[in-house]
């Protein structure tokens, strides 16, 4: 049992309800601005891409549009390559992360695939620098049928359509000191249970599919990432957030059953990276190459390594 003092939301033991979950919005505060931070990033991308609307979110703070990026030069006969960033709004370098990739990188990929890039997945959480959405529900374990998040539901609804001819899919995250010192502490408050405090690596990783590993595949992006940042160690029993360490700097996870992000398409090779951005080894500009080293690694990997019957099906 931790010793840790009670959140301050709630009673302990008991599950929140609407009331607490009211209590809870109201200090929330806005910290950043998505409209500066991201919309005007993706209007400077429009000469040379196309970007969509795929959804639109009234929430705490006003009326958010969801933007997607897409290839210009769209080809049937190519496989698709779906980037998402900001799922976890508060996880910076997800977002920034999938903004310089476009800017910098994605031209060079026109020929070989088609891209589709969310950066921002959940705008509120971005602006509040939050883990949560403003009903205090994760996106992140929210991605299946009839989804109870906004967010999650209206990626999901936009993906559909190509889920089957999706050969990469990588999810951009970080792990931070917050997790543990207030998101963590939230969710147990949240679930009425008790908060067992954890243990943040120090350095990157990936989160594979459990039932569907591609080993190879992770190594290469953790090889690519390497370059840029320290990869993580397991900790003194062998884990990463309490999963073993499979291989250097991979852990997996049952991403369908959790409803993570990562699990949304049928594509052959898929990750979550976890940047950490807390590291006093680590600085912001860093962690936004650490994420593009890892999106341009996978997708290198997967159209040199074409796995199933994409992209005609």
């Amino acid at each position: 049992m931790s010793d840790v003092a009670p959140y301050p939301i709630g009673t302990p033991g008991q599950p929140w309800g609407d009331a607490e979950v009211a209590d809870w919005l109201s200090r929330q505060t806005r910290k950043r601005s998505y409209d500066e931070d991201v919309v005007r990033a993706i209007d400077a991308l429009r000469s040379r891409f196309d970007v969509s609307e795929y959804g639109r979110l009234d929430d705490a703070s006003g009326n958010h549009p969801l933007f997607a990026i897409r290839s210009r030069h769209w080809r049937d006969d190519l496989p698709c390559v779906l980037v998402t960033g900001g799922v976890h709004g508060y996880e910076t370098s997800g977002v920034h992360g999938a903004l310089q990739f476009v800017e910098q990188h994605a031209s060079g990929y026109e020929g070989r695939a088609n891209l589709l890039v969310a950066p921002c997945v959940s705008p509120w959480a971005y602006e509040a620098i939050h883990r949560w959405n403003a009903r205090a529900l994760d996106p992140n374990r929210s991605f299946r049928e009839n989804s109870p998040a906004a967010e999650s539901a209206a990626l999901m609804q936009w993906v559909a359509p190509l889920r089957d001819r999706v050969l990469v899919h990588i999810d951009l995250h970080e792990t931070t000191d917050s997790d543990e010192s207030e998101f963590r502490p939230a969710l147990a408050a949240r679930d009425g249970v008790p908060y067992e405090p954890g243990e943040i690596p120090d350095g990157f990783y990936l989160v594979d599919d459990s039932a569907h590993p591609q080993p190879a595949f992770q190594q290469a992006v953790i090889m690519a990432v390497a370059k840029v940042t320290h990869i993580a160690p397991a900790d003194r029993h062998g884990d990463i957030i309490g999963s073993p360490m499979v291989a250097r700097g991979v852990i997996e996870y049952a991403l369908t059953k959790l409803g993570l992000c990562a699990s949304i398409t049928r594509a052959p090779y898929k990750t979550t990276t976890e940047v950490y951005p807390d590291s006093p080894r680590a600085t912001p500009q860093q962690c936004n190459a650490a994420q593009v080293a890892a999106v341009c690694a996978a997708i290198d990997f997967a159209l040199a390594n074409p796995l199933g019957v994409l992209p005609g099906q």
